[in-house]
């Protein structure tokens, strides 16, 4: 048993062992939060962030996302939780997301609904910052979610990681400093509190020698 257990600690105090430990557990914090808030808003995509001002309602540039971040209107970098709902539940002036013909996500508001011939609802939808309704209605097939709250700015680090070939090295960068200076220290707070344990049990030994 005393074996088993140095061999463990030994492997524990590996470098290479702790490095594949925090990048795995850094994956399944991700993916963890990011499944359970798809399985507890009921969409596979329960964040999406807002590119370009075809929402905004603000004048000229105001609509960055930078300079008026909370005004009552959605702007270039927000970042919007969506909720899956029912399209039958879809009313007119909601904010949905949807797929449109080119398999990019649109955001924009519910303008009007039709039945169509195969039954299914067929929405039309506008950006509340354009002249006029967007071209083509969108099956209710294609509908992704409701839009249920904004956060203003988040949006633009999503934007960045999927452009960027910079955001792979920021993001390594980080890694590589949770390896050099977290995870060190957290080691060392380790190693000093089973230290400290061990001195009390050399204490007694020693004064079992003795008697």
């Amino acid at each position: 048993m005393d074996l088993a257990m140095e061999k463990l600690k030994k492997i524990w105090k590996n470098e290479y062992f702790q490095t594949v430990l925090m990048v795995a557990l850094i994956i399944i914090i991700v993916f963890g939060f990011w499944n359970g808030m798809a399985y507890a808003l009921g969409t596979p995509y329960p964040m999406v962030a807002v590119e370009g001002a075809s929402m905004c309602t603000l004048p000229g540039s105001y609509c960055d996302g930078w300079t008026h971040p909370f005004e009552r209107t959605l702007h270039d970098g927000d970042l919007v939780i969506l909720q899956g709902v029912n399209p039958k539940n879809i009313s007119i002036g909601d904010i949905i997301v949807y797929r449109d013909g080119s398999d990019r996500f649109v955001i924009h508001r519910v303008i009007n609904i039709k039945i169509g011939v195969d039954g299914k609802l067929y929405f039309t939808t506008k950006g509340d910052g354009n002249p006029g309704p967007d071209s083509g209605d969108v099956s209710q097939d294609n509908v992704i979610g409701r839009v249920v709250c904004r956060i203003p700015w988040l949006g633009h680090i999503a934007l960045f990681m999927r452009s960027s070939f910079f955001a792979f090295i920021i993001i390594a960068i980080i890694i590589l400093l949770i390896f050099e200076i977290v995870l060190p220290i957290l080691i060392g707070e380790g190693e000093e509190k089973e230290k400290e344990a061990e001195k009390p049990q050399e204490k007694s030994s020693e004064h079992a020698s003795e008697t």
